[in-house]
């Protein structure tokens, strides 16, 4: 058969693989803003591929079934607590954002208190007012897309749903169309359980701790408005070293500037003593159980990945700082392998010249 195309072999190559990239640009493009979807559906899997496994493939439940299941676990379990917690302190941060004389009043308290004047109040009041916007953007909002909200669950769940019953093909396709080797995709499925079991369930749960015991800390000194502090003190403790010292700090401040001495004293020594102490002893032990990854890792991942993600960034920043990691190793690791081969050519080639001499 006559062949009548006007391009080489290699011609074609570089056209299909440019028509390939192309075609996937167009199609991030479109699906940009429902990428969390597709992120969500591959972090769930993780945390419940164990579950999947037990039920499934040990004792042979229905896949469809375990699916749905696990599905609806996630969606009562991890998704509506989450989210519910995400709409309240973004209703907070709004409120804040419109009527900023609570804040104006407490950073009064506190340069009343330390003798230093911090900035003017139509700074602090546009800072206000731009961290509340921020804030707001990073966080889930039902009121101000319904639409896309939806849409993003039912993408989420519905991907999620054909990994798990169609697990193998899910795996041989990654085997087959990831451009790494074997030794390579192994060490970033691990970094990928890693980091999941330590961003998500491991620092979870710490999170959830430190916010419960900042909460109570402030109920039962008499800070006002103790469960949505409680709530900010639960997100910001996925930051390491800051976290929950955001919170129970200034509170401590304000009980001093307010004369409430012991209550002041009280919340600084139970949130240096009690609060941290225990942040530190689950990092250790959870860290042994669901993978340890330096907070250098975490804090830059995060710091990366929630302009971008969102909440999601929370995971996705250090997994991305993770990955950037192991893939350098595995080059530095390459190339040595590759400089050894050529080393040992090149001592095989000399070898041979020297013995025809």
């Amino acid at each position: 058969m006559i062949n009548n195309t006007i391009y080489t072999p290699k011609q074609q190559r570089i056209l299909l693989i440019t028509s390939l990239i192309i075609i996937a640009g167009f199609m991030i493009v479109g699906l940009r803003n429902y990428i969390s979807a597709f992120l969500g559906a591959g972090i769930l899997y993780v945390v419940l591929r164990p579950w999947f496994a037990a039920l499934a493939l040990k004792r042979g439940w229905k896949r469809p079934l375990v699916a749905a299941l696990l599905i609806l676990f996630s969606f009562v379990v991890i998704v509506m607590p989450f989210l519910t917690l995400s709409l309240l302190l973004a209703d907070r941060i709004q409120q804040y954002s419109q009527n900023p004389q609570q804040i104006l009043d407490l950073i009064h308290k506190g340069e009343d208190l330390t003798g230093f004047k911090i900035t003017s109040p139509q700074n602090i009041r546009q800072i206000v007012q731009q961290g509340a916007s921020y804030a707001s953007r990073l966080l889930p909002s039902v009121a101000g897309g319904l639409l896309d909200f939806i849409i993003i669950i039912g993408l989420m769940f519905f991907t999620m749903y054909f990994m798990f019953v169609q697990n193998e093909a899910f795996h041989n396709g990654l085997q087959k169309y990831l451009p790494f080797k074997r030794d390579t995709q192994r060490e970033l499925g691990e970094s990928l359980k890693n980091n999941v079991n330590a961003n998500v369930l491991g620092q979870g749960l710490v999170s959830l701790v430190q916010g419960i015991l900042t909460g109570l800390t402030l109920w039962i000194f008499g800070v006002p408005d103790p469960a949505f502090w409680g709530v900010v003190a639960f997100f910001l403790a996925f930051i390491p070293v800051l976290g929950t010292p955001l919170v129970w700090g200034p509170a401590a401040l304000i009980q001093l500037s307010q004369g409430n001495t012991g209550q002041g004293v009280g919340i600084l020594l139970v949130g240096a003593i009690v609060i941290t102490n225990i942040d530190n002893l689950l990092r250790i032990m959870l860290a042994r159980r669901m993978g340890d990854i330096h907070p250098l890792v975490t804090l830059a991942g995060i710091v990366l990945g929630v302009p971008i993600f969102g909440i999601l960034g929370l995971v996705i920043g250090p997994l991305l700082v993770s990955y950037f990691i192991v893939l350098m190793g595995v080059f530095e690791r390459e190339n040595r392998q590759q400089r050894d081969e050529v080393a040992r050519d090149e001592a095989k080639v000399e070898e041979v010249a020297s013995s025809e001499k």
